[in-house]
């Protein structure tokens, strides 16, 4: 009975809509007229059609900038920030955590700026001389994709930092003077004591940065759009422009449930492979 009101509203706004998008996916209809039943007609034009098969790629290269850098990255920082402390180190750790802060349309809109003709990108590689290097990033068939993954890594590097920090102050003090009076470096402290203490948190930042990669829109869609042509079009972005520019709402919630399904599938591997490595 103490649970029965947060799930009943659980069930409302979750479980209910998911269900019908799954419904609505066995239909072949335009969002406005009686759809007609086509079974699993919508999924097998998924698996059939490059366009949307590119997407579910594009999406897992994002998993490598939006997943795997960051964790990488927020490990650094926090075996820096724990091991060498000095003032002023919260301001670190507000400039690393602002971009989850700003909105990421706004978000889009900078990094827009930043890689275009005249922005700070280009104007950097000019100043040092590596003019063939600069190119309209967002407008490159080889680059789009990997600009869009960056900007991916700056938002949630910050995030994966702050997770491993928290997971720090459980460790024992005791351990790292223990570590240090055999003789271990800094590397070998963090490799020996940190990290083993920080399998919950890197299992907590690997699910939430991989759902965030998969089910990515808004970043995409204010930098790119899916453009060039679709080399940056991803699930989410599909399942927009299928729903609401083309009217077709049931190949949309088809690849909603598609993407779904990927997405419990991925969590549900991380969450055993952390179960079975603790």
């Amino acid at each position: 009975m103490y649970v029965l009101p947060a799930f009943a509203v659980y069930f409302c706004f979750a479980v209910l809509p998911a269900l019908h998008t799954a419904y609505l996916s066995l239909f072949e209809w335009d969002g406005v007229t009686l759809g007609d039943w086509v079974g699993l007609g919508n999924y097998q034009e998924i698996f059939q059609d490059s366009i949307l098969r590119r997407s579910v790629l594009n999406a897992l290269v994002l998993v490598v900038f939006f997943s795997f850098i960051p964790i990488v990255v927020g490990l650094a920082m926090t075996g820096l920030l724990a091991r060498f402390r000095r003032p002023g180190m919260g301001a670190y750790r507000f400039l690393f955590m602002l971009p989850q802060v700003v909105p990421l349309v706004a978000v889009g809109v900078t990094w827009r700026w930043l890689y275009g003709d005249d922005g700070l990108v280009n104007q950097t590689f000019r100043a040092v001389g590596l003019d063939g290097v600069t190119r309209a990033w967002l407008g490159d068939f080889g680059a789009a994709l990997i600009a869009v993954g960056l900007v991916g890594t700056w938002v949630l590097s910050g995030l994966c930092m702050m997770l491993f920090l928290s997971g720090v102050q459980k460790v024992d003090s005791s351990l790292y003077e223990a570590a240090r009076l055999d003789g271990a470096g800094p590397v070998r402290e963090f490799v020996s004591v940190t990290l083993p203490h920080l399998r919950g948190e890197i299992a907590v930042a690997m699910t939430v940065t991989t759902v965030a990669a998969l089910a990515s829109f808004d970043i995409v869609y204010v930098t790119t759009n899916g453009g060039p042509g679709e080399q940056t079009t991803v699930p989410g972005l599909l399942v927009y422009r299928l729903a609401f520019s083309e009217g077709k709402v049931g190949l949309a919630a088809a690849l909603a449930v598609v993407l779904g399904c990927l997405i419990l599938g991925i969590v549900y591997l991380i969450n055993r492979l952390s179960r079975s490595e603790s």
